[in-house]
């Protein structure tokens, strides 16, 4: 069983974070707002505690009746 990945705080309910995954089976938080705006790191210390752009992931759409 892999170990759990350590918290990355709000990164990890934000919508600008995806988890990038290497060869060695270490994932790493990848912030998508470092691509348009080099203000934020690409991939931020963590945990991080405060974020100026900080988004949260919308929630699920809900199902359609049957």
């Amino acid at each position: 069983m892999a170990p759990a990945r350590p918290p990355a705080g709000l990164c990890d309910s934000c919508r600008h974070q995806r988890l990038v995954p290497n060869t060695r089976g270490s994932v790493f938080s990848l912030c998508e707002r470092s691509r348009t705006d080099p203000a934020y790191p690409r991939y931020p210390r963590l945990p991080v505690l405060s974020c100026p752009g900080f988004e949260p992931v919308p929630p699920p759409a809900p199902e359609p009746p049957r």
